[in-house]
Parts: C-alpha cells; structure tokens; sequence
C-alpha cells in the first residue's frame, strides 16, 4: 500500500518522458605532430536543435583547413585539424563556450604524442580546463566513476526497474540477493560490448529494457490481485536475466564518450563503480521513503494498492511503442 506513494512520487512525472535525456558531450584533442591536434568534438542534439557549446582553443591555435560536420543520430559531430606552434597545448586553457548555460556535462579527453593522456568531465559550473603533459590515474578514475552515477541517476528506465524489483521483493535478505544478481549481470555485458567482444545494435536493446519493466509491471499488477508472482518466487534468476539486457543498454552510453587507449581497464570498472554507487544511492532513497510511510499513520485507500503496477506499466509500455517505432 505505501508502495503505492512511493511509486508515484519516484516516477509518475519524470518518467513519462524520454529516459536518458542527459547526454554528456565529449572532446577529443590528438596530438598528431608536435604542435599540432586533430580535434573531434560531438555535441549532443534534439531533432534539428543543437545545443550552443563549442570548443574555444588558445588564440595561437589556428586551423589547418575549414572544419568538417556531420549530423548524426542525437548529435552533431565536428572535425577540425589546429596548428598551435612550437608550445603546443600544454599548460593552456581550453573553454567550452556556452556550457555553463547547459545542464550538460562533456567528457574530455587529450592525448599527447608521448601516449600521455588526460581525463576529466567539465560541468557547467567548470566550463574550462588547463592541457597537463601527464594525467595521473586516479583524474581517469574520478571522471569515468562520476559519469558512471550520473549516466544511471538520468537512466530512468534503468532506476524503473530497480524500483519495480524492490516493490516485489519481501525482506531485506532477499532484496540484498536480487540486486546483487542485477548487479553481476549488468557488469558482465558491460564490459563484453564495451570491449567490443559483443555487438548488440543499441535500438532493439533500449526496446527490450522497456519490455523487462513491462513485465515486472505485470508481475506486480499479478501480486496485487491474488495471483502468484514468478517474480516472488525466484526474484534473483529474473533479476539476473533482464541484468544482462540492462548492461548492453550501459554500454551504449559508454560507447557515446569511449574508453581512453591508456586506461581502458580503469576507466571501464570506474565506470561500472559509478553505475553501482548510484544504483544504491536509488535504493537507499526508496528505503528511506518507506521507512518514513511505515512511521506514519495515514490510511490509504484500498484501490492505492494498484497504482505501483499501473503506473510503471504504462511508462514502459509508453517506451516500448516510442522505442519500436523508433526502428522498425
């Protein structure tokens, strides 16, 4: 019953929309000859609309010929090759304009002729960076953790279906062995199709996602109304099937920024920390909202029972025809 309140209050508003709209942006700055970068920058867009940011280089920076660009789905793709002399970038300051007016992040990533490589998400509040001639591991591993937890804090499809498992599951022993299982699962197709060992085309993959919290919609609509769940009664083996199909859906979003060549173990398993260090910040929020309800005393209506299955059903099967479309 108070499953219900909790339901509603995580998803009812948000989650009618388009699950991922957070996408960070990303720049990629190659030292191709001392003094000279190939740059590639992609920018997130929505239908024809792009967002206002653009990389702004040193003024000694110069093109070497007029920039190439491409529209791509959900984004627009810019290629430029720069002369920067005999300094070079590093030590300077590179900005992205029109950021701090955005609520998107951009993930950047230079690399010098030496294999040196540098690492970090610029926010809004922190539209620029200075180039360093090394990067220490640990600047890798903070930025690809922080992308990790926003990517699943934004996935409201991914945090849906977490919910949707905690409605389900009775105890704390039981809810610790089902998310564990949606845990291992994801990790394992994360770092398959992040490495390229697995290519699953990223549509159909999103449509499924949608259909794995239609299911458990339908598993709780089932346990409300007196049926047996197969959901309740091996909640891990559902947990660990659909955790496979969530992780491929991970790994599309990794795709979108890339691992660097230098730390591609690092930056791949801070990015799955990032992804579990948000999962069980949902978690703990969800639990502290019940705990909350159960402290209270107000009588809910016998019809609330109904509204968790309705509501994430409809939500998904909302995403399921928009997803399908999208492709078919």
């Amino acid at each position: 019953m108070r499953g219900a309140v909790i339901a509603l209050i995580l998803c009812a508003v948000p989650a009618i929309t388009c699950a991922h709209e957070s996408r960070p942006g990303y720049l990629e700055i190659n030292e191709i000859e001392p003094g000279q970068y190939d740059l590639f920058w992609k920018v997130p867009r929505r239908g024809d609309m792009r967002l206002a940011i653009s990389p702004v280089l040193p003024v000694h920076c110069e093109d070497l010929m007029p920039p190439s660009r491409q529209a791509t789905p959900g984004a627009f793709i810019e290629r430029r090759t720069v002369n920067c002399g005999s300094d070079g970038l590093a030590g300077q300051t590179v900005t992205l304009s029109g950021l701090s007016t955005t609520i998107t992040d951009v993930l950047v990533r230079v690399n010098s002729l030496d294999d040196e490589s540098q690492t970090l998400l610029l926010k809004p509040e922190n539209p620029s960076f200075t180039v360093a001639a090394a990067q220490p591991a640990l600047e890798v591993a903070r930025a690809y953790t922080r992308l990790g937890i926003e990517h699943i804090l934004s996935g409201v499809d991914h945090l849906l279906f977490v919910l949707g498992l905690m409605l389900l599951v009775n105890g704390i022993a039981p809810l610790i062995k089902t998310i564990t299982a949606f845990t291992l699962a994801h990790s394992i197709t994360l770092a398959m199709a992040a490495l390229g060992y697995v290519n699953v085309p990223q549509a159909p993959i999103e449509a499924v996602i949608a259909l794995s919290i239609l299911f458990l919609a339908t598993e709780l609509a089932k346990r409300d109304g007196g049926q047996p769940s197969l959901t309740e009664r091996i909640p891990w083996v559902v947990a660990l099937s659909f955790g496979l199909l969530h992780g491929f859906g991970f790994a599309g979003a990794l795709s979108e920024v890339g691992l660097p060549e230098s730390a591609i173990p690092l930056a791949l398993f801070t990015f799955n920390v990032g992804v579990e260090i948000g999962q069980l910040m949902f978690v703990f929020v969800v639990l502290a909202l019940r705990w909350i309800l159960q402290q209270s005393r107000v009588r809910w209506p016998a019809w609330s029972a109904q509204l968790p299955a309705y509501a994430i059903g409809s939500v998904a099967a909302f995403w399921c025809i928009q997803r399908v479309s999208g492709f078919w």
